[in-house]
């Protein structure tokens, strides 16, 4: 079987303001998800599918592709799902779903459903590869959003990534000295990003916000020490607090940390980023927060 690798991803800067085209700085993580496939030339235009969360089968399901019609599966609504995609990739592709080739296709999800480090845009990324079509008109088609996470899962890099006035992104090497300073805490709990950001559009739009967060970023990226970077990230969160009118992280469950404390992409859950301080592991522990990572230990 031939075999295509996405990371996942964190976004460290701009969270919903990337949707209006603030520059956004995302980071890729060791786990992402595989995609392995084969095709035989049988004249039965088949698409088997099966899909695997950390090696264990969920989906398992057989596309007529000609007609599109699910034939089999364990899970309807997730194979409808599927299904739109693989739609779209025939739509967008010269070759695939054309004749009369049966394919199977094998996902693997490496990481915890929970985590939020981007099971859709490794999907996108994986699947546009297979196909040789462009992975942020995919996503587009098939999801929506900004699309960082996309470009991460395609350039397997650190990216600096805007969307607006028109998409431009490009590949950089993060690797602040600081690093081994740095933690992520899983919040126990997945946040619905697409609610988040309905409340984000809810409120008028700010190009002084945008701007505002593009030159955050562009400083964070440049930050030479961990107390300046800690210090660009409690601006950084505080200011998105303020304009969402929503209490920031630290406030809700961590007000006596002595560290920042830094929302990861939709606000409430997923991962937030810290540095380490004293018996760091035993206060996130103390307020119910077990998942402790540090950088090498996430971060690709």
């Amino acid at each position: 079987m031939n075999r295509i690798f996405s990371p996942g991803k964190l976004m460290l800067t701009s969270e919903y303001v990337a949707v209006d085209g603030a520059l956004v700085l995302a980071v890729p993580t060791k786990l992402g998800q595989e995609l392995f496939f084969t095709e035989s030339d049988d004249q039965k235009s088949l698409i088997h599918w099966q899909a695997y969360h950390q090696n264990q089968l969920w989906l398992d399901a057989k596309i007529d592709y000609k007609n599109w019609e699910i034939l089999e599966t364990n899970n309807q609504k997730a194979t409808e799902f599927i299904l739109k995609v693989l739609k779209n990739v025939q739509n967008l592709s010269e070759n695939k779903s054309k004749s009369d080739v049966s394919y199977h296709l094998e996902t693997n999800l490496q990481f915890p459903s929970d985590f939020g480090l981007g099971s859709s845009s490794t999907l996108m990324s994986n699947l546009a590869e297979w196909a040789e079509i462009d992975p942020f008109i995919l996503n587009e088609v098939s999801l929506g959003g900004s699309g960082y996470d996309v470009a991460v899962a395609k350039e397997k890099s650190a990216v600096l990534y805007s969307r607006f006035p028109e998409r431009t992104y490009h590949r950089i090497n993060f690797n602040p000295n600081f690093k081994d300073e740095l933690i992520f805490i899983h919040l126990n709990q997945k946040q619905d990003t697409r609610e988040g950001i309905s409340h984000y559009k809810s409120k008028p739009t700010s190009t002084e916000l945008i701007n505002d967060y593009s030159k955050l970023t562009e400083k964070i990226v440049k930050s030479q020490n961990l107390e300046e970077f800690s210090q660009l990230m409690t601006i950084h969160e505080q200011k998105l607090s303020d304009f969402l009118g929503i209490p920031t992280v630290k406030e809700k469950y961590f007000q006596n940390c002595p560290s920042f404390v830094k929302s990861l992409g939709a606000w409430g859950g997923d991962f937030v980023l810290a540095s380490k301080f004293g018996d760091y592991e035993s206060y996130f522990k103390k307020q119910g927060f077990s998942k402790i990572f540090s950088w090498s230990e996430l971060i690709n």
